[in-house]
């Protein structure tokens, strides 16, 4: 790469750095918890989608302190080879002799690992970003191993889209009533349109900024990173998962529906799909791993926001982004799926959304309920509950509804309906 060229990348990212640290942002969730590891020799790495404000967070991590910047998802980088000696040399000559390095998107620059770790091995305090679910995986633990100390970031959670909303709630709820009208309906806006800092910040509109922010996704994360040969059938295997949100599916039916050759192929698009923080797949829970292996998976969507941009269909079912925006809450609030998030049939085939489990112990189930609940409508969830609770000896049974909040006792357990936006802003769970 010539030198002038990247002298002039580095010295406009430095530019956009600067612009970037000036501005006022949310503060998120999980800023606090990585400060405290800011001053630590452990590479900390931030994962999570595009557009998600990962760049933003790390700024904000670092901000107190000179450290350089390099984002490897430049446009001005396609097709050039970097030289990384040369690119350490010339960020020294723009910032000085820092030891903080905050390299943007690096999953874009070939052998990152073996970079990361000679710099670590300089003494260099490092933050790294990435759009590749993989990294937190795989490649860190082998490469990483006991040296990184890792970050998600999705879109805003309830309580950070309230605040770049200006909607102020104090520690307690009750105070709420004369609010309840405001809030309800921020929280159907954020029901549909989801919780992508520019749309929430910068009422970018929904439906055309998404639509565009997911082709990006594809093509960047998916089909250029992975030289996918098929394109069209990945956009179509997105679309339909994103239309299908909470229902179950199998690789197999999936590959009949959606023509694929094999059922392989189709297993390796939603893995990719995965890496790039789109979608999510959520198993059966029984303590056999052979049921949980063999039983159809339920999928979800990093963002609502994505549902009501790209899903073939009139007008999104809110019963589905109810429970779509449960399952991403329970992520953002570190509940790993497939480890201590399920779902549930029992032996009537009765389902459970969500089964929440701490180590080998079950200790919550869970159903969403957008509708009014009705009698019909309070039997058939409490049925499930009952008969899971049973089953898994659990105690703990939760019915979040759109805005009802009572208790009901039956056959001796007790069932608490919760309003969504109540259990979205309770204390504990922030």
């Amino acid at each position: 790469m010539q030198k002038g060229l990247l002298k002039t990348i580095i010295s406009k990212q430095k530019t956009e750095k600067e612009t970037l640290l000036s501005l006022p942002y949310i503060e998120r969730a999980k800023l606090e918890q990585g400060k405290k590891w800011v001053f630590s020799d452990l590479i900390k790495v931030v994962l999570g989608p595009r557009r998600a404000g990962k760049s933003v967070f790390s700024l904000m991590l670092l901000k107190d302190r000179e450290f350089v910047y390099f984002n490897f998802d430049d446009p001005a980088l396609v097709g050039e080879k970097l030289d990384l000696y040369e690119l350490m040399d010339e960020l020294r000559l723009v910032y000085g002799d820092t030891k903080y390095v905050l390299f943007d998107e690096i999953q874009n620059l070939p052998g990152w690992e073996l970079f990361a770790n000679r710099l670590h091995r300089q003494g260099y305090n490092i933050v790294l970003t990435g759009s590749n679910a993989n990294l937190l995986s795989m490649e860190l633990a082998t490469h990483l191993t006991g040296r990184h100390f890792p970050i998600e970031i999705l879109p805003f959670d309830f309580n950070e889209f309230l605040k770049a909303k200006n909607f102020v709630v104090d520690g307690n709820a009750e105070p709420l009533s004369e609010k309840r009208n405001e809030l309800l309906k921020l929280m159907d806006e954020y029901l549909t349109n989801g919780g992508f800092p520019e749309v929430v910040i910068k009422n970018q509109h929904p439906l055309g900024y998404l639509d565009v922010l997911f082709d990006a996704v594809l093509f960047k994360d998916v089909v250029k990173r992975h030289r996918v040969r098929f394109s069209t059938l990945i956009d179509q295997l997105g679309s339909y998962l994103i239309s299908n949100i909470s229902n179950q599916y199998s690789a197999r039916r999936l590959a009949n529906v959606l023509n694929f050759k094999s059922d392989v192929t189709l297993e390796r698009y939603l893995n990719y799909l995965s890496e790039a923080y789109v979608i999510f797949s959520l198993s059966r829970y029984s303590a056999r791993a052979g049921v949980r292996f063999k039983s159809p998976k339920k999928i979800y969507v990093v963002d609502n926001g994505f549902v009501s941009a790209k899903a073939i269909q009139h007008s999104p079912d809110k019963g589905k982004l109810m429970e779509n925006l449960v399952f991403t809450e329970l992520v953002k609030r570190g509940v790993k799926p497939n480890w201590e998030l399920f779902y549930y049939k029992t032996r009537n085939d009765r389902e459970v959304d969500f089964v929440l489990k701490k180590g080998t112990e079950v200790t919550e189930l869970v159903q969403v309920c957008y509708e009014a609940i009705n009698s019909d409508v309070e039997q058939r969830e409490t049925k499930a509950l009952l008969e899971a609770s049973g089953e898994l000896k659990v105690e703990k049974l939760t019915v979040l509804t759109w805005d009802e909040k009572r208790e009901i006792k039956k056959d001796g357990k007790i069932i608490q309906l919760i309003p969504l936006w109540e259990w979205l802003l309770e204390e504990t769970h922030k």
